[in-house]
């Protein structure tokens, strides 16, 4: 498989991180089906010559690949059954793509309900938020079947970077890394919170505090990047609403009941983001616990605007 073959995507669901994705896809020179709650998502896509479908079986049925990229589990077990659904047009054989950040639950269900049905499933979430799905650079993390991986290689490619396109494993194990790393990032985003008020409050300059954790074992990328947004523009992400955000926390504190490991800093890194959700709202940025802390010490955490700082914000948001 691959571009230049008369090969028809299906996409459903058209947000922040679909609508780019399916712009690449329509780049790199695939054939696009398309759904999604709202219509006028697909404006572009139609006048590119993708074509609509009204609902998700249709999709399913006028497609070689069927890929869902929805906000929660649930939206994808919407999409999947009943007479409208994804299963209702799938053929035998045929091939579905999950790339929401979701759980093992909802295609091991699909599996086993399907089992005589010889249906290839592959769950792919994604890293590189809306940006990433702008420039075609996501990394994706794939579990499934090795062959079905690299036979859909070419799909993965027009939307994400080749280099960071990895097979993690069987089926589920994409949906674990992903879970995993947007744990961590959260949980490196409250402790820098913390660390950098508690700096600044006791006297430190904060740019001299950031460079010493740079120089310390205690380094980041969060600590030496992704903060940047916030230090240089007051940016806490809106691109990606906290509402998103306490969703993967719960995702990832299930998971960890799932296997029965205990998740005591996860639970309270979640409990610290349904707060700041709570404070500020349902669409207010990813990064926004970091104003907790701000409007706890009453510090606005941000450094002096230099030549130095400019240049490293840019390569942030390059």
């Amino acid at each position: 498989m691959n571009a230049i073959q008369p090969i028809t995507v299906g996409f459903i669901g058209l947000g922040n991180m679909g609508s780019g994705m399916t712009r690449n896809l329509q780049l790199a020179g695939f054939s696009l089906v398309v759904n999604d709650i709202r219509r006028e998502s697909a404006v572009e896509l139609l006048a590119g010559g993708a074509r609509w479908a009204d609902t998700p079986a249709e999709v399913a049925a006028s497609s070689d690949v069927v890929i869902t990229m929805l906000p929660t589990p649930r939206h994808v077990d919407a999409v999947l059954h009943g007479p409208r659904g994804i299963l209702a047009g799938l053929a035998d054989g045929g091939t579905w793509i999950d790339m929401s950040t979701s759980v093992p639950e909802v295609a091991d269900r699909v599996r086993s309900e399907n089992a005589a049905r010889g249906l290839r499933i592959l769950d792919a979430p994604v890293s590189g938020m809306s940006v990433g799905a702008a420039s075609g650079m996501l990394q994706i993390f794939v579990g499934g079947d090795a062959d079905d991986v690299a036979r859909l290689r070419p799909v993965f490619e027009a939307m994400g970077d080749p280099e960071r396109i990895l097979h993690v494993g069987a089926a589920g194990a994409g949906y674990a890394v992903k879970l995993m790393i947007n744990q961590l990032w959260f949980s490196h985003l409250v402790a820098t919170a913390e660390v950098l008020s508690i700096g600044v409050k006791a006297g430190v300059d904060l740019e001299v505090l950031r460079q010493s954790l740079i120089a310390s074992p205690a380094n980041s990328n969060f600590v030496q990047n992704d903060v940047l947004s916030i230090l240089d523009h007051g940016d806490y992400d809106e691109g990606f609403a906290i509402a998103l955000a306490c969703k993967d926390l719960g995702l990832s504190v299930d998971l960890a009941r799932s296997v029965g490991v205990p998740a005591e800093l996860s639970g309270l890194v979640e409990q610290i983001y349904r707060r700041a959700k709570a404070q500020y709202g349902d669409r207010a940025g990813e990064m926004m616990p970091v104003k907790l802390y701000e409007d706890l010490t009453g510090i606005p955490l941000r450094r002096e605007p230099s030549p130095a700082a400019e240049h490293a914000s840019s390569e942030v948001f390059a």
